[in-house]
């Protein structure tokens, strides 16, 4: 394995993190705003409205995104395999 193979698997790598892991962020993200400007306009100051709908959105969007993300995983996840089979 050269340095140029290892760095391309590292940057696949931090992709499929990156394709992991971004639609529940931004989902949260979305959501966190929205209950900020509503406590914001509001005055409630309520600790667990912060917490309890993001948890549901995280959890909503990771169930519909993931066939999507497990799809990817797997792609990749063979592709390495087949690289560790080839000698890289």
């Amino acid at each position: 394995m050269t340095e140029g193979d290892a760095l391309d698997l590292i940057g696949e790598a931090i992709w499929m993190v990156m394709l992991g892991s971004g639609p529940a962020v931004a989902a949260a993200m979305v959501i966190g705003i929205v209950i900020a400007l509503l406590q914001a306009l509001t005055q409630i100051q309520e600790m667990t409205l912060t917490f309890v709908p993001k948890i549901v959105i995280v959890l909503v969007v990771s169930a519909l995104t993931g066939p999507f993300v497990g799809a990817h995983l797997a792609t990749f996840t063979d592709g390495l395999i087949s690289r560790i089979e080839s000698g890289f």
